[in-house]
């Protein structure tokens, strides 16, 4: 019994590290347009007033412009994560103004 608990601790172990390690594994073109994305539902739903969406996107063009700069003499292992650190604050950031309770009906 315990032998075959330890196999299954180990397997589930084994599957669940890549996932672990590959929190970024997301091509950054695929974050950016999942960002917008959910900005863009955000207002259509009505749960991102205007003027939230609208700092956001500004927050969002100018994690894009610094990663253009960063990119020009290519990505340091620094440089990636201060980008990857930027895009998880911004994801953050898009889910607290998505689940405010400000919505664009009753935002004055």
């Amino acid at each position: 019994m315990r032998l075959i608990t330890t196999a299954l601790v180990s397997a589930t172990l084994a599957i669940a590290a890549p996932c672990a390690t590959s929190a970024h594994a997301e091509p950054v073109g695929q974050r950016v347009r999942n960002l917008d994305y959910r900005i863009d539902m955000g207002v259509r739903n009505g749960s991102l007033t205007r003027a939230e969406a609208s700092r956001l996107r500004t927050r969002l063009a100018n994690v894009r412009r610094l990663e253009w700069r960063y990119r020009r003499n290519g990505l340091s292992t620094w440089e990636r994560r201060d980008l990857n650190r930027r895009y998880d604050a911004l994801s953050r950031a898009v889910r607290i103004q998505r689940h405010d309770r400000q919505t664009r009906w009753n935002h004055r």
